[in-house]
């Protein structure tokens, strides 16, 4: 890898020999990082007011864990694209059938994790 020619860059030396030229740096290890985040307009469940992302208010107090030992709290997102947790909307559907932020008729498009 240190001999790649795809991984250094040269500089010409001051010889007048071009077709030999002197490298300046050889790129030895390279780290790849990435993030991501939720495709949703507001990243904060309207409901509960906490990010999306992580679980709900009931969630966390009651512990639920899904198969992997992580906190299983699943996100919905209605055909107004607006998005809640699960478990947050359920509660909210049985008292009003409308979306919380922009009084839609709430209809689930999908649902995630």
């Amino acid at each position: 890898m240190a001999d790649d020619p795809e991984n250094s860059v040269d500089r010409p030396t001051d010889d007048g020999d071009a077709s030999k030229p002197e490298k300046m740096f050889t790129l030895k290890k390279w780290n790849a990082v990435a993030m991501w985040s939720w495709d949703v307009e507001c990243d904060i469940c309207a409901i509960c007011r906490v990010q999306v992302m992580d679980s709900c208010l009931r969630c966390q107090a009651d512990n639920k864990r899904d198969v992997m030992g992580r906190q299983d709290c699943v996100v919905v997102w209605g055909e107004c694209n607006h998005s809640f947790h699960h478990c947050c909307m359920s509660l909210w559907v049985k008292q009003n059938n409308r979306c919380p932020l922009c009084q839609q008729e709430w209809s689930i498009q999908r649902m995630g994790k």
